[in-house]
């Protein structure tokens, strides 16, 4: 219990209601809500840029192999090349020139032979044999590129079926001192060359690898889909991304399967593009096991935050409702219902206060029931009672207002706090509770009261006190003039200014 400095009387300590207790425990689970949601949009993209990183480390590792042997196979294309253009190459032993041409040349398992066919598309020299079986390209896709532009350099071809195999083949132009196109210098790689690479690879459920030409054509992919091969993709979006600019990410729905899925891909200035893809579903699938884990955990802990705070909010209605009641009994007079003085003392004081601040007049009813100790002697105790609780029952008739206080001030007399009520309305507010009393109690008219009236407007040199002696002596003038009456007193005076008589 707290004490007021300018009051001196005991302030209430602070009680927590249902409702602010309802409302911190919904603050609390939207907040923890907010920051859980949150943390779980953090970890969804944190998957996001991993699956990202990993398939772009992916894609330039396998991207890188590609190229290195690409390039090296491509170098030995260049040499070839250069040496069919030796004045002397046609004049030497077919072994001599073998050795000449091919003593450099890459070779490997899944690396065809290097074939060189002349002006007209016929097989000229076969690095695998002296003596080549007559063959003529004339017709072929590399042929005519080589021989209608002079600036295509290394050319990549779809893939095809090339002596049993299925291949891309690498070609190159070999042009005369003077530009004249003079023949087509040829190798091939086999698709087994793909095979074997990304079978060295553990790809998790969900991850894809492409290789594309640079127009557009599948050369390859993994998992393997025999029907995907020799596909031209140049006009799905992501693929046209990917032929046009040297790196970058995408999300689409895949080309084959039409699964949503996220594309990474880095080419540069390679013959080949290498797509690395990972659809949505697989990159999120540890998020999302860790979001069900995490939801139901907020949810079982929001369900046990509202049932605790259900429960905690009805014990506090409950005691709410208990300690309502009981300072009703603490300020109520049991016998007429008005409050007790006790409840009186704390209002007057208030309501001084606010009249003092605003310059407002405060009136006070002082209220006596005339010859109730003779009357009580000669009629007993519960009929001195029913008097009391008659009057009481006009006094509230008569005041109405929520600002007004009507209470058992001891005994038979009654006090009415009339905050902002001048003197003219105060006299009329007591004639009118006279005047009740006086029909309450009939023909009989062994019942009748006597009322003192007193207003002011407080200052800072009054006290309520005064005013509340004002009407005391308002009320004995009221007696000694003959009772059943209301009188008015002066303040600060305390003469009598006006009397009103049944």
């Amino acid at each position: 219990m707290r004490w007021t400095r300018r009051t001196g009387q005991a302030k209430p300590p602070w009680r927590l209601s249902a409702r602010t207790l309802v409302t911190c425990s919904i603050s609390t689970i939207i907040g923890f809500s907010a920051i859980c949601a949150s943390v779980m949009i953090d970890l969804r993209r944190g998957e996001e840029v991993r699956a990202r990183q990993s398939l772009e480390n992916l894609a330039a590792g396998i991207g890188a192999d590609i190229s290195r042997n690409i390039e090296l196979y491509d170098l030995s294309l260049r040499e070839v090349a250069a040496n069919m253009l030796l004045p002397e190459i046609n004049e030497v032993s077919k072994p001599i020139r073998h050795l000449i041409l091919f003593d450099r040349a890459s070779t490997a398992r899944n690396f065809g032979p290097i074939q060189v066919f002349d002006a007209n598309g016929r097989l000229a020299i076969d690095s695998a044999t002296l003596d080549p079986t007559p063959e003529d390209r004339s017709d072929a896709d590399f042929f005519h590129v080589h021989r209608d532009r002079a600036d295509v350099g290394l050319h990549v071809s779809r893939p095809a079926q090339h002596h049993g195999h299925s291949s891309i083949a690498l070609s190159r132009r070999i042009s005369a001192a003077d530009g004249r196109f003079v023949g087509v210098v040829a190798g091939s790689i086999r698709l087994g060359y793909f095979r074997d690479l990304f079978g060295r690879l553990s790809l998790p459920a969900g991850v894809g690898l492409s290789v594309f030409g640079r127009d557009g054509t599948i050369i390859f992919t993994a998992p393997f889909d025999a029907a995907a091969i020799g596909r031209n993709l140049a006009r799905a979006p992501a693929v046209a991304r990917a032929l046009t600019e040297p790196s970058g990410w995408s999300s689409s729905a895949g080309a084959l399967d039409e699964q949503p899925r996220l594309l990474v891909w880095r080419s540069g200035n390679d013959p080949l593009v290498v797509v690395a893809s990972r659809t949505w579903d697989s990159v999120y699938v540890v998020w999302r096991n860790e979001a069900v884990q995490i939801g139901a955990m907020m949810l079982a802990l929001i369900v046990f935050v509202l049932a605790a705070t259900q429960v905690a909010a009805r014990e506090i209605q409950l005691r709410t409702k208990v300690e309502s009641r009981l300072e009703r009994l603490a300020t109520t007079d049991p016998l007429t219902g008005l409050k007790n003085r006790r409840k009186f003392d704390e209002t007057i004081e208030i309501e001084w206060r606010r009249a003092q601040r605003a310059q407002v007049p405060l009136a006070l009813l002082m209220i006596d029931a005339d010859h109730f100790k003779c009357y009580n002697d000669t009629h007993g105790h519960q009929a001195g009672d029913q008097v009391l609780v008659g009057i009481a029952v006009c006094i509230s008739d008569s005041v109405r207002r929520a600002g007004d206080c009507a209470a058992r001030y001891g005994g038979e007399e009654f006090a009415v706090l009339l905050p902002g009520t001048a003197e003219a309305h105060a006299l009329h507010v007591a004639e009118t509770i006279r005047i009740k009393v006086a029909l309450w109690a009939g023909e009989a008219g062994n019942t009748s009261i006597s009322i003192g009236v007193a207003s002011i407007t407080p200052s800072r040199e009054t006290h309520w006190t005064g005013l509340l002696n004002a009407a005391d002596r308002a009320l004995y003038a009221a007696k000694e003039a003959g009772r059943n009456r209301c009188v008015a007193a002066a303040v600060p005076g305390l003469t009598v200014t006006a009397s009103l008589a049944a």
